[in-house]
């Protein structure tokens, strides 16, 4: 029972972020578009087939659509016909056309700069690690340290779960010296002396700490303090993070794209849709949900840099495309276009079914 209900949720999770994450995307579009006055014939929430008309007054038609991810938004003339018409996509110039098609990326952009600069007004979660395993003779036993007791702070430091330190990276650093632990057991706290090993034994493959080892795992466990920052610095922080996971995304893309040539039949070093889900539920379960909100601002910031690729049907495809059409004329026709799209999206669906392929091989233990 309890196992069903941690499914349920991690589900609802899963479709409950990803779709706020999509929905605020095409709200990027819908906004932009109406600034420019382009008609907005449909905005929907969900995905087709429909399931309810929410709001039928003026020219845009608002639906609520049976598939909970995301949603979108429909303007007149946006395949390329309707170039007559003023208030159409098709007959916007260049300029405005990009803008509104950006707009989505941006809106990514911005919602994940304004998640971790949240995060980091209210104050970042602290994580200790948890001790699977004290060698024997080891400081960490010579401190009366035991296997599943958790170390929250070193001399005193908390640890952010952002980074950017850990408690063992920290230990680490530290090889050589006296350092005061704070570790708990149960519900209580103590601080607890350790020396740690030399900087030599730790070269030569020793823990500093003396805990863990082979077929051992550490876990991470959410500690009681808090990292607050004024507002200033959060936002700061904020859009140093965004920029930092936008950068990790664009170096993601490109392994994803190498594994892909050079490697077609092992597992990508991406995850499909079950992936997300587990996980998001792992996050969710194990650290709270304050990280599992950092991890939607992960998700938003890698939906933006995804977008913007150059591959139809992506916005950055169709910004690519429009550029083309500039270029080439009435050389490049609306069928043509049409096309590129449908093949684009065959592509992506196809990327799709293979990393869930691998995602569910994953949870089955082959991976």
């Amino acid at each position: 029972m309890i196992d069903l209900l941690r499914s349920l949720v991690t589900i609802l999770l899963f479709f409950g972020i990803l779709g706020i994450l999509v929905l605020a995307h095409e709200l990027g579009h819908f906004i932009v578009a109406r600034l420019f006055r382009v008609r907005v014939l449909e905005f929907g929430v969900g995905f087709p087939p429909r399931a309810k008309v929410l709001r039928d007054a003026g020219e845009t038609v608002y639906t609520l659509n049976w598939l909970p991810i995301g949603g979108f938004v429909k303007l007149e003339g946006e395949d390329g016909d309707g170039a007559a018409d003023a208030r159409s996509f098709a007959s916007q110039g260049l300029p405005r056309q990009l803008i509104i098609l950006i707009a989505g990326v941006a809106m990514n952009a911005a919602l994940a700069a304004a998640i971790f600069t949240g995060i980091a007004l209210a104050g970042d979660p602290t994580i200790g690690v948890v001790i699977p395993y004290v060698q024997p003779g080891s400081p960490a036993e010579a401190a009366g340290i035991q296997a599943g007791d958790v170390i929250e702070r070193v001399d005193g430091q908390a640890f952010g779960a952002f980074g950017p330190s850990s408690v063992l990276e920290d230990i680490r650093a530290r090889a050589g010296q006296t350092v005061t632990l704070t570790v708990r057991r149960g519900e209580s706290p103590r601080e607890v002396s350790a020396t740690l090993r030399s900087p030599a034994d730790v070269a030569a493959g020793k823990g500093a700490l003396g805990v863990g080892g082979p077929g051992y795992t550490f876990r991470a466990r959410v500690t009681p303090d808090r990292i607050s920052r004024p507002f200033g610095e959060a936002v700061g922080v904020g859009m140093d993070r965004t920029v930092g996971a936008m950068r990790l995304i664009v170096d993601g893309v490109g392994q994803l794209a190498t594994s892909i040539v050079t490697h077609p039949t092992e597992p990508p070093p991406a995850a499909g849709p079950v992936g997300i889900a587990t996980q998001i539920g792992d996050v969710f379960w194990s650290l709270g949900p304050v990280v599992t909100l950092y991890l939607a601002g992960l998700l938003s910031a890698n939906l933006a840099v995804v977008n913007v690729l150059p591959f139809p049907p992506l916005d950055g495809g169709r910004m690519l495309m429009l550029v083309i059409k500039r270029l080439l004329g009435s050389r490049l026709s609306v069928r043509a276009e049409r096309l590129t799209y449908m093949v684009g999206f065959g592509l992506l669906l196809a990327f799709l079914v293979w990393v869930t392929g691998f995602d569910i091989i994953r949870q089955l233990g082959g991976g």
